[in-house]
């Protein structure tokens, strides 16, 4: 039987980390805007499906959908103590990297019957500019098997973030833009996927391309 929400200690771990860190640094040191806050369901299973250009995309994302996203997380990181607790905590799960690891994907299932919110980057990796070129079934594939919606998203800005030579992030204008809710995919039928995969990908790129 599914649940409606996260457990209670993951939300108090993920409000903490909002308010305290992630939302101060998006609001002042990013001048952040969001927009269709209003879109984002605040309980039940969610598929956050986005663009993808930096290593801060995930806890900005989580951020702004007011509620904790369980994301892929590089199997190595749950081999480091305290860290291990901490992120598991907040709902990540470990993928292998180099491979399609199906037990990331029955991770991300599991997470979705158990109310979470489950973030997949649509091509999978980073882009250089942030636009969905190659965009991958996953997340149509989670949200078919979960009978879960799908919000699309764009993060725009954060390509800039990262400066070549400096540990220190770049103080860039940042702009998130929330679509949408879709429903779920009613089969796991290859041309299904596709055709929403492609739903996704076009309309996170049309809010892309919105810019500031």
């Amino acid at each position: 039987m599914s649940k409606s929400r996260e457990p209670v200690e993951s939300l108090l771990l993920y409000y903490l980390f909002k308010w305290s860190i992630v939302s101060p640094m998006l609001h002042l040191y990013f001048r952040g805007r969001i927009y269709g806050a209003e879109n984002v369901p605040t309980e039940g299973p969610l598929v956050v499906v986005s663009n993808h250009a930096s290593d801060f995309d995930p806890p900005i994302l989580s951020n702004c959908m007011r509620r904790p996203v369980a994301f892929m997380a590089k199997e190595e990181l749950f081999k480091v103590p305290i860290l291990k607790q901490a992120i598991t905590l907040y709902g990540a799960y470990p993928v292998k990297r180099e491979s399609a690891d199906r037990s990331a994907i029955r991770s991300a299932i599991n997470s979705l019957e158990n109310g979470w919110a489950t973030g997949v980057f649509l091509q999978g990796t980073r882009t250089p500019d942030g636009r969905i070129t190659e965009p991958k079934l996953g997340a149509a594939l989670i949200a078919a098997k979960a009978k879960a919606p799908l919000l699309p998203v764009s993060l725009w800005g954060t390509h800039a973030i990262a400066s070549k030579g400096s540990g220190l992030p770049r103080p860039v204008p940042l702009t998130v833009r929330i679509g949408k809710l879709i429903e779920a995919p009613g089969s796991s039928d290859r041309e299904e996927l596709e055709a929403l995969t492609q739903r996704c990908a076009i309309e996170i790129n049309a809010m892309h391309d919105l810019g500031r």
